[in-house]
């Protein structure tokens, strides 16, 4: 079983650049691993790239798949999911996803609720912001919301300073510009995760910056999937 920051009541990170990419099963695919608990079947977060041309052959999502294209455009029987495409497939779900000119994915696998049946698909780029209530310099892009989770995108404005607290669980993927945590700088791609004793004390970037964000979702210690 591979464990990658699988304590998950402790602060994790992955900084752009630093993991390595790891071979897919499928030719051409390769994933970097920011968390994951299980064998090739693993409850797991990470960056995915395909080589153009690649693919998966048809599998079932037992324990469900969320995804944002990162780059490129992403396809399967559904259509074509172009940058900035947010999709959740939920368990039992299948397909046979490809990328004939390539592209790069965020990846969550094995964290649905194992009941849950709703699909979503999203373009985020045809999505109006919303101000953040009480929350100044931050716009948001609602994605998914339930009793488990809240998923969304935020726009912090050129220094922005953001506070999140009392959060149960805060998951942040950079997507565009980067940020400060202390004296850490989240460039384009970097991966944080805080687990709910810990609050959220950032500042963005001198271009701001765009990120995707999970909350709520660590109020219960995830486990590793089941058969």
């Amino acid at each position: 079983m591979t464990q990658i920051n699988a304590d998950f009541s402790a602060r994790a990170v992955s900084h752009a650049g630093e993991a390595p990419w790891v071979a897919a099963p499928a030719p051409g695919v390769e994933r970097r691993m920011l968390d994951r608990m299980g064998g090739e079947v693993a409850r797991a977060t990470s960056l995915v790239r395909f080589a153009p041309g690649s693919a998966f052959p048809s599998h079932i999502h037992k324990g469900g798949e969320e995804f944002l294209v990162l780059e490129g455009v992403f396809q399967d029987e559904q259509g074509d999911f172009p940058a900035g495409s947010y999709v959740r497939n939920p368990p039992l779900s299948s397909h046979a996803p490809s990328a004939p000119e390539g592209a790069t994915l965020f990846v969550k696998l094995w964290q649905f609720d194992a009941e849950d049946r709703a699909s979503v698909r999203i373009n985020t780029n045809r999505c109006e912001r919303k101000n953040a209530a009480g929350r100044q310099d931050v716009s948001v892009i609602p994605l998914h919301r339930d009793a488990r989770e809240e998923v969304r995108i935020e726009v912090w404005k050129p220094g922005a300073q953001v506070s999140i607290e009392k959060h149960e669980g805060l998951e942040i993927l950079v997507l565009e510009g980067g940020f400060h945590e202390g004296d850490e700088l989240f460039a384009r791609h970097s991966w944080l995760r805080l687990p709910p004793s810990q609050d959220l004390r950032a500042m963005a970037g001198l271009e701001g910056t765009r990120v995707w964000m999970k909350l709520g979702h660590l109020s219960v210690a995830p486990t590793g999937p089941s058969a």
